[in-house]
């Protein structure tokens, strides 16, 4: 295991301090399965981890994570859909009350779409699909931030891209339903890396707002 050194290490800090503590919930959860209230969409980024942000226990949250914290849009064909598929489970299986699109700053994908990387491509993969999700955020910032500053743009464009994944996520007619009998709540978040900041989505507004 000379390979994953630190994960052991890791692994031996979890076993000798973290789990101890919350050795009998840890069995509870093994019996009785996980109830989450909230899933939370977020992006693979290494340095924005929800739990973590969240201070979460075991069985809190029901996190996705993905390039750049996108939803698709409903589409029920053929091809496998990993993030749709969490969906699914979470609404519809585990009844998860409020689902959370959490963004942060400083995002790798969001930047790549935003200067072309993926445009005109010969050879498209599997990103370069998936990040096309961005496309409509990033007219929408050019559009309306043309002249401002590279980071200005990255931030705008970082927030409308969690305003288009909760307009996806209605899309889904198990989570609409939901939203319309008041079983499900769709909410948006915005960390910042640098100064560990977290802005909450006001869904009236639609602007970001530091957390109180």
């Amino acid at each position: 295991m000379r390979d994953v050194a630190e994960l052991v290490a890791g692994y031996r800090r979890f076993m000798g301090n973290r789990y101890p503590q919350e050795a009998a919930l840890y069995r509870e959860l093994a019996e009785t399965g996980q109830s989450p209230k909230t899933m939370v969409i977020a992006c693979c980024d290494s340095r924005a981890d929800p739990a973590m942000i969240f201070s979460a226990g075991p069985g809190e949250l029901f996190i996705v994570r993905n390039v750049a914290n996108l939803v698709p849009p409903c589409e029920p064909h053929g091809d496998y859909h990993g993030t749709s598929a969490a969906l699914e489970f979470a609404v519809t299986g585990l009844e998860v009350e409020t689902i959370l699109v959490m963004g942060h700053a400083r995002c790798g994908g969001v930047r790549a779409c935003l200067n072309g990387l993926y445009e005109n491509r010969p050879q498209k993969g599997f990103i370069d699909r998936w990040v096309s999700l961005l496309n409509a955020a990033r007219a929408k910032t050019l559009n309306e931030a043309a002249g401002l500053p590279v980071e200005e743009q990255l931030r705008r464009m970082e927030h409308t891209s969690i305003l288009h994944s909760i307009e996806n996520l209605k899309t889904f007619p198990f989570v609409s339903e939901r939203i319309a009998d008041g079983r499900l709540r769709l909410r948006g978040a915005y960390f910042d890396i640098a100064d560990g900041r977290l802005l909450a989505l006001d869904p009236d507004s639609g602007q970001f707002d530091l957390l109180d």
